[in-house]
């Protein structure tokens, strides 16, 4: 509780900043953070020496490893500010790409599966969806700490967001679509495999949620993938890409597994030619290679 009550005291004072110098301490803290953490540097190598391997050059990797402790201080900025930012604010930074795939998905009266990644500021990504899109459900992670995730709950809200607890998200993820409502699911994350199911991610094997698939099968929906290309001083743009759509045969499980691949050879795809924005500090692989973490 203490720390929680330190944290807002800090909050009120650094929100009070002008804007171009919280986004100075942040990246300055970032450079600091990288500095001194050598864990999610091995990682990050490690996920690099299994995948990309020399496919990428010298520099590439130099600057992988550094966007990651920068990417990820931006999305901290983006949930201190979420309380402060208006709908006006997030229409000025935000830009989208290809939107009239998502209009023409609405305009046939159905919700949507959105998947997305940890892939450049996906804070901000998942409330302009809300707020300037449409209004979504997503699925939620719970912290250890009650104040902490209290206080993450209300930013990530702030803007027609609602947020379902992981364990159990299914049955919210299904009663939200029968009643009209998108949903959001990132899909990059290790997952235990026996709630995943196993696929080919950036040329290595790995675990996957078959949820979005299966929710597709099950309620005949599309499946919309999109990403946030951002890059510090430089303008948010949320990508939209062509709808995936679980095919539904007599096998089940081969459908789910073939959709769960399609998703995770497009969001490959894109971190393979641009690979700079992924959160790679994060164990992907734990599940089918724990042994690169040792």
């Amino acid at each position: 509780m203490l720390s929680y009550y330190l944290f807002r005291i800090f909050e009120t004072f650094f929100l009070a900043l002008p804007y171009a110098l919280q986004k100075a301490i942040v990246l300055g803290l970032a450079k600091l953070a990288f500095l001194i953490d050598s864990k999610h540097k091995k990682i990050i190598q490690a996920n690099l020496d299994l995948t990309l391997k020399d496919t990428i050059t010298s520099e590439q990797r130099k600057r992988v490893l550094h966007y990651c402790h920068k990417n990820l201080a931006l999305v901290l900025l983006q949930v201190l500010r979420a309380s402060r930012l208006r709908i006006s604010d997030l229409e000025k930074i935000v830009t989208f790409k290809n939107k009239e795939i998502v209009d023409q998905a609405l305009a046939e009266g159905k919700p949507i599966i959105f998947i997305s990644a940890h892939y450049g500021n996906w804070e901000i990504g998942a409330t302009a969806l809300s707020a300037l899109v449409t209004p979504t459900l997503s699925v939620h992670k719970k912290m250890n700490n009650p104040y902490f995730d209290d206080y993450l709950m209300r930013s990530r809200t702030t803007f027609n967001m609602e947020m379902a607890e992981k364990r159990g998200a299914i049955k919210h993820l299904i009663k939200a679509l029968k009643k009209g409502k998108s949903v959001g699911i990132l899909v990059d994350q290790n997952v235990n495999p026996k709630d995943g199911v196993i696929i080919d991610f950036l040329g290595a094997k790995a675990t996957q949620s078959p949820a979005p698939a299966f929710l597709s099968r099950k309620l005949d929906l599309k499946i919309i993938p999109l990403l946030i290309h951002t890059a510090p001083g430089e303008e948010n743009t949320i990508t939209f890409y062509d709808p995936i759509v679980a095919p539904k045969t007599e096998d089940e499980q081969a459908d789910i597994l073939a959709c769960t691949q399609a998703q995770a050879d497009l969001v490959g795809n894109i971190i393979a030619n641009h690979p700079e924005p992924w959160f790679w500090c994060h164990k992907r692989w734990k599940s089918t290679h724990e042994e690169i973490y040792k």
